[in-house]
């Protein structure tokens, strides 16, 4: 079952509305949390919606939602956020719908994880950040917070202990690691319980090490329900 997009679209102003809502594993009715997966630049959310096969984890519910051209937004992820609008509040208005229409058919907030790679990690992040709350988990994967800066000043409210995992090559061609830093230190600020993954000379891919941390806090989810 796919939910439906309550929104009309209007392609000049919100891009992504209108686009395509993959869905894998437990259907809503049986499933004990739901994964909203991310996918990065160029991909699709068929190519990230792989994951849940890889994962294999109990009864799990993977949605993944398509960005329009295959991008969330236009520019690097460190430009100026004007720069990459109106793709940027797109994307990131994908995201609270979903977890809206999720919370409306009956799982809760805890039990919701938002996981991303790439673009798709940026954007998992900086959602969590300015709509913190208690989710199931936060999964960035060679991602940071949005925009030419990071500071707490951006960010208000708390993720009440949800576990993150912020996770990147040390020589990310497209991501600093000062900003992979930055973003964790600004989530445990936001009283997020976050893990730092640093790999040596991985570049811009998924690490078996990474999935393995995703299973874990799946498990731990599921296990609490």
């Amino acid at each position: 079952m796919l939910l439906p997009d309550h929104r009309a679209p209007s392609r000049c102003e919100d891009p992504h509305r209108g686009q395509p809502l993959h869905q894998s594993g437990a259907s809503f009715e049986k499933a004990d949390a739901v994964v909203i997966l991310m996918h990065g630049r160029g991909a699709t959310a068929a190519d990230i919606l792989e994951l849940a096969d890889v994962l294999n984890v109990g009864r799990v519910c993977y949605l993944a939602p398509q960005a329009a051209g295959r991008t969330w937004y236009p520019n690097r992820f460190i430009a100026p956020i004007e720069e990459n609008e109106p793709a940027l509040s797109s994307a990131l208005g994908i995201l609270h719908d979903l977890v809206q229409r999720v919370e409306e058919i009956g799982i809760p907030a805890p039990r919701i994880f938002l996981v991303g790679f790439s673009q798709g990690g940026c954007v998992a992040l900086e959602f969590a950040a300015r709509n913190p709350r208690r989710y199931g988990g936060v999964v960035g994967l060679s991602s940071g917070l949005i925009g030419p800066d990071v500071s707490l000043t951006h960010y208000r409210g708390s993720l009440e202990g949800t576990p993150v995992l912020v996770a990147c090559s040390d020589r990310d061609p497209h991501i600093p690691l000062q900003r992979v830093h930055d973003t964790v230190e600004i989530l445990r600020v936001l009283g997020g319980r976050v893990q730092e993954a640093i790999y040596p000379g991985m570049g811009h891919t998924i690490h078996a090490d990474e999935i393995e941390q995703i299973r874990y806090l799946l498990h731990q989810a599921i296990s609490s329900v």
